[in-house]
Formats: structure tokens, C-alpha cells, sequence
């Protein structure tokens, strides 16, 4: 099954947790990455504001089969997932609280 830009569905069973009930932050780190924890703190931060947000955190070396399948090239990359678990936004590098929360917004939509 594939989302709106092409993407495959992502799943409990290949990020090892549930989806959150409203939309999933899935951050792709390593372990010497410093933007990483950064990152991190964020989406931490912001899945803790907002009701039904998940943030999984997903160690890229011990998940290479799911790093090739998504096309992960470096740490950190988010992905901001819908209900269903389609990715609605990606990026790479230490996001913005501010760019975070908009894209949740674009997951989430209208209650």
C-alpha cells in the first residue's frame, strides 16, 4: 500500500512500537550523531504538547533493511506519519519546533 508521494506504509511492525493515535514522529538516528539528541529533545517535546503524537526513535545501524526501504541517507531524518501511517513530511537535520508542529499540523488535519 502506498501514500500520497509514493510512500510505502510504515507500520508497527517495522518501527517496533504503535502508531500514535493521531499522527507518529519516527526520527532515524546514530549513535555519535549530536544533532541526533538535539532532535531528540524536539520531538519529544512536541509529541508531549500534542495529544495523540508518538515520537519512536530508531537507531539507523541496527535497521538497515528499513533505512534502505525508506531511503534514509543521514541521521537525523524525521518522518511525520498520518493515522495510517503514510509519511506526509520527511526531512533531514535538527528541525525546527516551529517546522515540526506545522507538519504535525498536515498529518493531524482537522479534528
Amino acid at each position: 500500500m502506498r501514500g500520497r508521494d509514493g510512500e510505502k506504509r510504515i507500520g508497527a511492525a517495522e518501527l517496533g512500537e504503535n502508531l500514535g493515535e493521531r499522527a507518529t514522529l519516527v526520527q532515524f538516528s546514530s549513535a555519535f550523531c549530536a544533532p541526533c539528541r538535539a532532535t531528540r529533545r524536539v520531538l519529544a517535546e512536541v509529541a508531549g504538547m500534542v495529544p495523540g503524537v508518538t515520537h519512536i526513535e530508531i537507531d539507523a545501524e541496527d535497521h538497515l533493511n528499513l533505512v534502505r526501504e525508506l531511503d534514509i541517507l543521514k541521521t537525523p531524518t524525521v518522518l511525520v506519519l498520518d493515522t495510517n501511517g503514510f509519511v506526509v513530511r520527511r526531512a533531514t537535520g535538527q528541525p525546527r519546533k516551529a517546522d515540526v508542529i506545522a507538519a504535525l499540523g498536515e498529518a493531524v488535519g482537522t479534528p
